[in-house]
């Protein structure tokens, strides 16, 4: 549960309502997501929070989360997917890192199938982090035999230039590298 806990961590949601800011009040209480063990126990909070309403329409005046969690739609100003808690545990299940799988979905932009599918992606498609093209480069020629071991010292390698036709092949986001 560490991972999960992780991710949501991050994930907390200013919860009012729609009646309320109609008539003038912004009243509402920060939930984090990762006081709740899943959806239901968070929408059980809200319902107790707005007990005054009989049917409260929630709105989130503010949150925070993860740009994922934001560009994927499960959570905005009138929205929180019943989902995000079945997907961060997936997220968890998987030993990926949050952060490998938000470069991932910026490289790639927002994904449009089951989280099942996005993981398989990211684990069979990441290459490791660098602090550069040029390192990653470097590194991945190095480790495939393409770079011999004992080049002698005069010759020199362009690695810019190398990185450049390399990287045609491969995408970046925050120093994560994932083959295309």
């Amino acid at each position: 549960m560490a991972n999960l806990q992780n991710c949501l961590d991050n994930c907390s949601l200013y919860c009012g309502t729609y009646a309320k800011y109609n008539n003038g009040s912004i009243f509402g209480e920060w939930l984090n997501l990762s006081d709740y063990s899943d959806y239901n126990e968070l929408y059980e909070a809200m319902k107790e929070l707005h007990n005054d309403e009989e049917e409260p329409e929630f709105m989130f005046q503010d949150y925070e989360a993860p740009k994922f969690f934001i560009n994927q739609g499960l959570i905005s100003e009138c929205h929180i997917s019943n989902d995000i808690y079945e997907i961060a545990e997936k997220i968890n299940d998987s030993g990926l890192e949050f952060e490998i799988i938000e470069a991932y979905v910026d490289c790639r932009g927002n994904y449009n199938q089951d989280i099942q599918g996005l993981l398989y992606e990211v684990s069979e498609s990441y290459s490791g982090e660098y602090n550069s093209d040029e390192d990653f480069v470097q590194e991945m020629l190095e480790q495939d035999g393409s770079i011999p071991e004992n080049l002698p010292s005069y010759i020199f390698i362009d690695w810019q230039k190398t990185a450049y036709n390399f990287m045609f092949d491969y995408s970046c986001s925050n120093g994560h590298y994932f083959r295309n």
